[in-house]
């Protein structure tokens, strides 16, 4: 069994033993599209990330019978052209559900709590120089009694809802397929989430209900105290209108881990606001936990053995 692996290099310094015990595996840490095409020619097995593929990537790959992704977003791939062709497609769901909540936490908290701010503040010598033993100037306010409200209220957001509970927050959550099928906390039109939150939390999928989801009129109907924070999926927030809602000051500050284009483009308007300092950035790295990317490879192992 021939296995390929087309962008290996997302999985960092993880072992993939585990999948290369089950074939003849060769890795590309990247393929552009024409590298992959030919790449594939005698696989039976490939595995990939962010490389596309649609009917020119399948006609290269007559061997061809399953597709793992290596992660759990199947956007790349033309699902239904794949089941015309008798090809498998499998993700992986729920390896990264404590890295994400993690990560939204870590920005949740640096927002709430100016760690960035203060973290230059005595960096830059400014406290040294201060009259008091404290920053006056700039206080942090306590989530204990705030609401959070989550859009897409999965594994993830589930994780995310119950640490707001250990802090104190109220929970809320607009459900985008409608479903609300989490009993636990109230589910909410999207207009009264946005309008009662202190904190929101993305973690919906991108798709036909979800593309610009929050645009300037939805910023509009946010708290000017409030956060967003988004480690779902990139266009789920309208980028041009987060850019201007921060600089207009609709909204306190934002903290983004995913982006419509990855890497985030230098010209990207979120790269040139007057006000940078209410928006904080990461490098779509919620998934990418050393644990996570462990439990990843694994389950790609899993679903290679599952056959076809």
């Amino acid at each position: 069994m021939k296995i390929v692996f087309l962008d290996a290099i997302s999985m960092g310094d993880v072992s993939l033993e585990e999948i290369a015990a089950l074939g003849d595996f060769t890795s590309y840490p990247s393929s552009t599209a024409q590298e992959a095409r030919e790449r594939v020619k005698d696989a039976d097995v490939v595995l990939l990330n962010k490389v596309v593929v649609d009917q020119a990537f399948l006609d290269a790959a007559p061997r061809l019978k399953l597709v793992c992704e290596a992660g759990t977003g199947i956007n790349n791939i033309d699902v239904e052209l794949c089941k015309k062709r008798g090809v498998v497609v499998r993700n992986v769901a729920g390896y990264s559900t404590d890295s994400v909540a993690q990560t939204a936490w870590m920005h949740i908290l640096n927002l709430a709590g100016h760690a960035f701010h203060y973290q230059e503040f005595v960096r830059s010598g400014q406290y040294s120089k201060n009259p008091v033993h404290v920053d006056y100037r700039h206080p942090f306010v306590e989530l204990a009694g705030k609401t959070l409200g989550i859009v897409g209220m999965g594994a993830i957001g589930q994780k995310v809802a119950a640490i707001a509970r250990a802090f104190g927050m109220e929970v809320v959550y607009f459900s985008t397929s409608g479903t609300g099928h989490c009993k636990d906390y109230p589910c909410v039109s999207l207009d009264e989430l946005l309008e009662r939150s202190d904190v929101i939390s993305i973690h919906a999928p991108y798709n036909e209900r979800t593309a610009g989801l929050i645009g300037y009129e939805q910023f509009r109907k946010m708290k000017p105290t409030a956060y967003l924070v988004n480690t779902g999926r990139g266009g789920i927030a309208v980028e041009e209108d987060l850019a201007r809602a921060l600089d207009e000051g609709l909204i306190a500050g934002a903290a983004l881990d995913v982006y419509v284009k990855e890497p985030l483009p230098a010209e990207s308007p979120l790269m040139h606001l007057v006000h940078p300092e209410r928006l904080l950035f990461s490098p779509h790295i919620a998934w990418y936990s050393k644990e996570a990317r462990a439990r990843l490879a694994h389950e790609m192992a899993e679903n290679i053995k599952r056959g076809w």
